[in-house]
């Protein structure tokens, strides 16, 4: 059913959320592209979001 679906969206600094794929995202935040089910959302989250840290407490280390 389409009001089970979501989005994964990605706000600036690199950090990942569900939205519903029926609204707009807030402000911030866009859309990666990848929508399924809360769950499936939340598994895909989970495999591309490896460094929790914000963008910007990350630094230039490497």
């Amino acid at each position: 059913m389409s009001d089970d679906m979501m989005l994964v969206v990605v706000n600036h600094e690199e950090q990942y959320s569900v939205w519903w794929a029926d609204r707009d995202p807030p402000s911030g935040w866009t859309p990666t592209g990848f929508a399924g089910t809360r769950q499936e959302c939340l598994d895909h989250i989970a495999t591309v979001w490896t460094d929790l840290r914000p963008l910007s407490a990350r630094g230039t280390e490497r």
